[in-house]
């Protein structure tokens, strides 16, 4: 009996994880030919604030459905506080491929710097290029891009490895988001995500099950002011996330995170 229940528990993750991710495509995949329509049709401001509102709440609606299975949990409700807030540069750590859906998830104004292959991909590319999400290249219209961006309010959403975590606790950061935060003179809001789980870090493979059930939890970090000079900042910056995801991880280490309340729904 014991050994059917674990069959059965180990069948219902992979419905839970694999399943899940078909959602999330079709999701996107739904939302593309609307947003090839409305493009050319809305204007810049209205395309804009449309695009990342459904973006927004579709992403929510996914990680609500992986809520429901009880399988995930998501504590990231810290993140409405900084709903209201004027421009800022959000900057969490990146340990998996969900980091950006659970921010988005949160805030209703995020312009994305993207790597310039997603914003042609058949899933994210359209609904990318309505809400004016920014390519990663070339570095001067980047961050000319995200410094006229920030007009409107907005924040703007940089991780600063770059890439997801593959040297524990983080790795060298990018010079992106200090010249970002020197030229436009916005400050820069760290976001510190833990999770008891690697599922979907670098290298991870997409059809391996991690242990479930997995947690996650972000919290916000400090708040660091628009800096004066860059590799000052930078590395002040990652001084500042190795200390805290070491301190966190004395507390919260992998495969120990205490289960929170799902508090991803509204």
């Amino acid at each position: 009996m014991r050994a059917a229940l674990r069959v059965l528990l180990n069948g219902y993750d992979y419905l839970v994880l694999y399943l899940g991710l078909a959602w999330l495509g079709i999701l996107c995949i739904t939302w593309t030919p609307i947003a090839l329509i409305l493009y050319p049709l809305l204007s810049e401001h209205r395309g804009r604030a449309l695009g990342r509102y459904v973006t927004m709440m579709a992403f929510r609606l996914y990680l609500a459905s992986l809520s429901l299975s009880r399988r995930c949990s998501f504590d990231i409700t810290a993140l409405d506080a900084l709903r209201d807030e004027p421009a800022l540069i959000i900057a969490p750590n990146h340990p998996c491929l969900l980091d950006a859906v659970m921010v988005i998830s949160r805030l209703p104004n995020v312009a994305c710097v993207l790597k310039d292959d997603l914003m042609n991909n058949i899933f994210l590319g359209a609904g990318a290029r309505l809400a004016r999400y920014i390519r990663n290249i070339p570095v001067r219209r980047m961050v000319q891009q995200a410094t006229q961006d920030f007009d409107c309010g907005s924040h703007l959403l940089l991780f600063p490895e770059g890439t997801r975590t593959i040297t524990s606790p983080v790795n060298p950061f990018k010079g992106s988001i200090g010249l970002i935060a020197l030229h436009a003179q916005v400050p820069v809001q760290t976001i510190l995500i833990e999770t008891d789980s690697k599922y979907l870090s670098k290298g991870w493979p997409l059809f391996r099950k991690p242990p479930m059930p997995i947690h996650y939890r972000l919290r916000l970090g400090k708040r660091f002011d628009p800096p004066q000079h860059t590799q000052r900042f930078m590395a002040e910056l990652q001084d500042y996330f190795a200390h805290e995801l070491v301190q966190g991880s004395a507390f919260y280490p992998t495969h120990s995170l205490p289960t929170q309340p799902d508090r991803t729904l509204p």
